[in-house]
C-alpha cells in the first residue's frame, strides 16, 4: 500500500492527525517559530501533536485550573518532557544530568516510567530547547520518546545473568538505533543543526511521510522473568537460552493495552508467539513488522490504530505470511520458555560477571526526597562515586548496577545515610504495586493515581496482615485513565480511573504477565472497593492451593472469568 494512499485499509477518510502528518514536513511544522512566541506559554494543538515526535506534551497544573480561571489567568502551562534510554540503562554522568536539568528546568523531581525512560514535569515552553540541548548533549535524546513511531525498546534489567543481559541489551540498542525517524527535523530545532537547503529530498526509508498510524512498542524479556511484560508490547523478543548461551529469541505480536471506557470496539490485548529468530535476524524482524503496520494500520480511526486491531482484524497466519513475505525467509517454531514472575527482585545479587548489583523499591517510580528518606540527594551522592551503571527497571523501579567490590561499602554507607532502601520491609503488594501519573499533571486523568496509591495500600496491608498475607506476592496496579500507561489489565487487581474517587475493579491478571484480567464492579469508590475486597483476601487465604497466585485463584474460586484474548474482554 503506498504511504502516500489517502485512505485507510478500511477505505474511510483518513483521520485529522494523519493530515497534520502530512503537513509538518517531516516533523518540522511551524515549532520553531511557535517556540519563540511570547505572548502565551501553549502552543497550538496542531503543534501539540507535532510536539509528541520530538519528546514532549503539553499539559497544564489542574490543581490550579479553577483559581487561575477565578483570576482570568490561562492555564498554568508547562511541558512534560519524555527522555529515552534503551533499555533503561544510562550512566552515572547521565543521572547527574537528569537530576541537574530536573532542578534547573522542572519541578524538581523525576519520573522513572514504566517503558523504563525518563520523565520531568514541569518545564516551561521557553525553557524546552536549553533542556534537550542538556539532554542531548550527555548522549541521550527526546526523539520518539512520544508520537507515532516506534518508542522505547524495552529490555530486561536481569542483574543474574551479566553476560546474558548485556548481549540483550546490545540487541535492544541496534532495533532502538535502527527504528529512530531518520529526519533532520530535531536537530535543526532543538540542537541548532544546519537546515536542509531543500527538505523536500529527505526520506524516511522505514516510517515514510505520514510515520506510523500509532504508537509502536518493542520488549525484549529473559525468562524467567517477564518483568518488561513482553505480552503487552506490539512486537517481544523472548530469549532463549541453551547451555547459558543466547541462541535466539521466540517473537510475539499484537499486543497492547490502551482502550476507552464503554467503547467495546477497544480493548487490552496479549500478544501472541509467532516463531523464532536468531539473534542476526532481530533487527529485520523489527523493520519488516513496523512497515507492514504502517501499510495496513488503520489511519481513519485512532481508537482502531494500533497493531493489535490490525492483527486481529487480519488474522495472526495472515500476518504470519506477510512477514514471511518481506523477510524473504520464515521464521522458525517457536522454541520452549517459562516465564515465573513479572516483578523486580530487591537489595543485592552478585552477578555472573563478579559485579554487584542492588534494587531499589522507588514508590511509583518517583525520585523526590522527603523526610525519612532522602532519595533524590542519596542518589545524587551515589552517582558521583559509582563507575558502574543505572538501570532503570519496568516496574518503575531503579537498579544501581555493576558495582565493583571495591566501591560496595562506600555506595552501601551512602544508601544509609539518605534512608534508601531494597523495600524488603513493606508488604509484598506494595512492592508490586505500579500507579501512572494521572493528577495534576495528565490531561487524560480521570481520577487520582500515583498521589492516591500510597494511601490506599495503607488501608489494604491490614487486611493482608490479619488473613496472614503480608508477604504473598500480588501484582496490583492503578491507573486515572484507560490508556493503560501502567499495564493495568494484566494485574491480579487493577483499578482504572472513571471518575473522581471512583475506579472500575478488575481481578484476575496472570502474575506472570501473560494473562488479562476482568472487569469485577464497575464505578465504585474507596469504600466498596474495600468491602469487595475484603471477604476475596479472606477467601484466598484459607482456601488457596499450593503456590496458587491470587490471580489464578479468583478464576477458580469465580469470582470472574479467564481472559485469554482482549476480544474477549467485555465478553
Amino acid at each position: 500500500m503506498s504511504e502516500n494512499n489517502l485512505l485507510s485499509p478500511n477505505s474511510a477518510p483518513h483521520s485529522d492527525v494523519e493530515d497534520i502528518k502530512r503537513r509538518t514536513n517531516y516533523l518540522r511544522g511551524t515549532l520553531e517559530e511557535t517556540l519563540k512566541g511570547v505572548i502565551t506559554s501553549s502552543i497550538p494543538e496542531d503543534e501539540n501533536r507535532l510536539m509528541k515526535f520530538h519528546g514532549s506534551y503539553m499539559q497544564d497544573d489542574r490543581d490550579l485550573r479553577n483559581e487561575r480561571n477565578k483570576q482570568k489567568l490561562e492555564p498554568a502551562y508547562q511541558f512534560m518532557l519524555r527522555v529515552r534510554a534503551a533499555g533503561g540503562v544510562v550512566t552515572s554522568d547521565q543521572w547527574l544530568m537528569m537530576d541537574r536539568i530536573a532542578h534547573k528546568y522542572g519541578s524538581g523531581t523525576i519520573r522513572l516510567t514504566t517503558r523504563q525512560s525518563f520523565q520531568l514535569h514541569g518545564v516551561i515552553k521557553w525553557n524546552l530547547k536549553n533542556t534537550i540541548r542538556e539532554v542531548n548533549d550527555a548522549m541521550l535524546s527526546t526523539l520518539a520518546a512520544c508520537g507515532d513511531v516506534n518508542r522505547n525498546v524495552m529490555c530486561n534489567p536481569n542483574p543474574y545473568q551479566s553476560d546474558i543481559h548485556a548481549e540483550v541489551y546490545g540487541w535492544a540498542s541496534r532495533i532502538s538505533t535502527h527504528l529512530d525517524p531518520q529526519t533532520r527535523a530535531y536537530h535543526e530545532i532543538w540542537l541548532d543543526g544546519e537546515k536542509l537547503v531543500d527538505s523536500s529530498e529527505e526520506q524516511e526509508p522505514i516510517y515514510g511521510h505520514v510515520y506510523l498510524p500509532r504508537k509502536f512498542k518493542i520488549g525484549m524479556a529473559i525468562p524467567p522473568s517477564n518483568d518488561v511484560d513482553v505480552f503487552s508490547q506490539d512486537l517481544g523478543y523472548i530469549a532463549i537460552i541453551e547451555e547459558g548461551r543466547l541462541v535466539g529469541f521466540n517473537v510475539t505480536v499484537g499486543g497492547g493495552m490502551g482502550m476507552t471506557h464503554g467503547d467495546t470496539k477497544t480493548y487490552p490485548q496479549v500478544s501472541q508467539v509467532i516463531g523464532f529468530c536468531t539473534p542476526e535476524q532481530v533487527v529485520d524482524v523489527a523493520e519488516k513488522t513496523v512497515t507492514i503496520q504502517r501499510d495496513y494500520g488503520d489511519r481513519s480511526v485512532r481508537k482502531h490504530a494500533r497493531f493489535k486491531y490490525t492483527i486481529d482484524d487480519r488474522g495472526i497466519e495472515w500476518f504470519s505470511n506477510e512477514l514471511n513475505t518481506r523477510l524473504g525467509w520464515k521464521l522458525e517454531a517457536a522454541r520452549t520458555y517459562h516465564f515465573d514472575h513479572n516483578g523486580d527482585r530487591y537489595g543485592w545479587v552478585k552477578g555472573d560477571n563478579g559485579k554487584w548489583h542492588y534494587t531499589l523499591f522507588i514508590q511509583n517510580g518517583r525520585i523526590k526526597d522527603e523526610d525519612d528518606n532522602l532519595l533524590m540527594t542519596g542518589l545524587r551522592e551515589i552517582a558521583k562515586v559509582h563507575t558502574g551503571d543505572f538501570r532503570l527497571t519496568a516496574n518503575q523501579n531503579l537498579i544501581i548496577g555493576n558495582i565493583s567490590s571495591q566501591k560496595k561499602k562506600k555506595i552501601e554507607e551512602l544508601m544509609q545515610a539518605h534512608g534508601l532502601t531494597d523495600g524488603i520491609q513493606l508488604s509484598a503488594l506494595r512492592r508490586n504495586s505500579m500507579a501512572c501519573v494521572a493528577f495534576p499533571t495528565c490531561g487524560m486523568a480521570m481520577a487520582e493515581s500515583e498521589r492516591y496509591l500510597p494511601s490506599f495500600l495503607d488501608k489494604v496491608e491490614p487486611m493482608l496482615e490479619e488473613a496472614g498475607l503480608r508477604d504473598e506476592e500480588i501484582t496490583i496496579r492503578m491507573t486515572g485513565c484507560p490508556n493503560g500507561c501502567a499495564r493495568p489489565s494484566l494485574a491480579e487487581i487493577a483499578f482504572i480511573g472513571k471518575a473522581p474517587g471512583k475506579y472500575n475493579m478488575y481481578l484476575g491478571g496472570g502474575f506472570a504477565g501473560n494473562r488479562l484480567n476482568k472487569l469485577y464492579k464497575e464505578n465504585i469508590g474507596e469504600d466498596e472497593i474495600l468491602k469487595s475486597l475484603q471477604p476475596i483476601i479472606n477467601q484466598y487465604s484459607k482456601e488457596r492451593q499450593e503456590g496458587e497466585h491470587f490471580g489464578d485463584f479468583v478464576i477458580r474460586a469465580g469470582h470472574v472469568k479467564e481472559v485469554r484474548s482482549g476480544q474477549d474482554f467485555h465478553v
